[in-house]
C-alpha cells in the first residue's frame, strides 16, 4: 500500500466481559482466523492483534481476555491486568456487549474504558440470536443511556451482519498516519503461539466444566522441514484425573485432538504438519505466579 498522506492508521482494542464474542469479532473484521474460540468463558488468554489493511488504511485491533468479577486467583488477575493494560495506548475502543443481556461485568468494563479520555463504540453482538428484533429497541436505548458512547451499533460477528458498516466508523476515527506494518502482516504472534492455540482450542471445546480452565499447552518442538512442520506440544494439566481423561481409553481421545488439531493447523500455516502430543500434570499451576510466568503467563 502507498503511503498516502490521507491514510489512516491506530490501534483499536476489542474490550467486554468473557463470552460476549470478542475473538469472533477479530476474526470476521480480519477475513481470518486469528484468535481460538469457544462456548466456555475465558478461552481468550492472551492479547493478540489483528492487522487490517485497505486502500484507506490501517486498523491494528487488540483482542483482549474478558474483563471479569471471578476470584482473585493469579490466572484470573493474569487475565483482567492483560486486558486492561491493551488499553493503555490505544486510539479507540470497540466495547462488546450480548443483546438483550447486561450485568455486573458488564458495567466493570464500562468503569474500565469511561475513564479513558478516547472514543468509545458500543457492539451490541449477537443480535441473530434475537428472535423478537423489537425487544432490542428497548434494549438499546436503555444501554445507549449508560456513557456517551462515539456511536452504536448492533451487529452479529458470527454472521457478519452489520461488519461493514462497523469498519467505516473505525476507519474514519482513527488519526491520520503511516502503516506501522507491513502490508501482508495479519498479526504480532509467533507460529509457535498459534500451534499451541489451536491445540488448546481443541481441548476446550471438547471438555466441559473445569478441565479448560486447568490446562495450558507448551511447544517444546518447532521445525520446519521443506513443506513439513514438526511440532511438538505439551499438555499440561493441575491433576492425575484430568491427565486421564484427556488421554483416554488406549489413547483415543488423545488421538482425536490431534488428528483435529492438525488439521486446523494445517490449514492455517498452509504446510504439511506433523503434530506429537503428551499430556503431564503440574499440581496447581494456575495458581502459582512462578509456574504461571514459565508457561508465558507474564505481563
Amino acid at each position: 500500500m502507498s503511503e498516502k498522506l490521507n491514510s489512516r492508521c491506530g490501534y483499536c482494542a476489542i474490550v467486554g466481559r468473557p463470552n460476549v464474542g470478542k475473538s469472533t469479532l477479530l476474526n470476521r473484521l480480519i477475513g481470518q482466523k486469528l484468535a481460538i474460540t469457544s462456548h466456555k468463558p475465558q478461552t481468550t488468554r492472551h492479547s493478540i492483534l489483528g492487522v487490517k489493511t485497505t486502500d484507506e488504511g490501517q486498523i491494528i485491533y487488540v483482542d483482549t481476555p474478558g474483563i471479569h468479577k471471578r476470584g482473585d486467583q493469579p490466572m484470573n488477575r493474569y487475565l483482567n491486568r492483560t486486558a486492561r493494560s491493551a488499553l493503555a495506548d490505544v486510539d479507540m475502543i470497540l466495547f462488546v456487549v450480548e443483546a438483550l443481556r447486561w450485568n455486573d461485568e458488564d458495567q466493570a468494563v464500562l468503569d474500565t474504558v469511561s475513564r479513558l479520555d478516547i472514543p468509545v463504540l458500543l457492539l451490541v453482538n449477537k443480535i441473530d440470536t434475537v428472535k423478537n428484533k423489537e425487544e432490542l429497541l428497548p434494549y438499546l436505548e436503555a444501554t445507549t443511556h449508560r456513557f456517551n458512547f462515539k456511536t452504536v451499533i448492533p451487529l452479529s460477528a458470527r454472521k457478519g451482519d452489520n461488519i461493514e458498516p462497523l469498519e467505516k466508523q473505525v476507519m474514519a476515527a482513527l488519526p491520520e498516519g503511516i502503516p506501522y506494518f507491513p502490508e501482508d502482516q495479519l498479526t504480532d504472534r509467533s507460529e509457535r503461539f498459534f500451534a499451541a492455540e489451536l491445540v488448546r482450542e481443541q481441548l476446550t471445546q471438547r471438555y466441559a466444566k473445569e478441565i479448560p480452565y486447568a490446562l495450558t499447552v507448551e511447544i517444546e518442538k518447532f521445525e520446519e522441514e521443506g513443506n513439513l512442520y514438526r511440532i511438538h506440544a505439551l499438555i499440561w494439566v493441575e491433576r492425575e484425573g484430568q491427565k486421564n481423561i484427556i488421554i483416554g481409553a488406549k489413547g483415543e481421545a488423545l488421538k482425536a485432538v490431534g488428528t483435529q488439531a492438525r488439521k486446523e493447523m494445517e490449514k492455517f500455516f498452509d504446510k504439511k504438519v506433523f503434530l506429537q502430543l503428551w499430556v503431564k500434570v503440574k499440581k496447581s499451576w494456575s495458581s502459582d505466579e512462578g509456574a504461571l510466568s514459565r508457561l508465558g503467563y507474564s505481563d
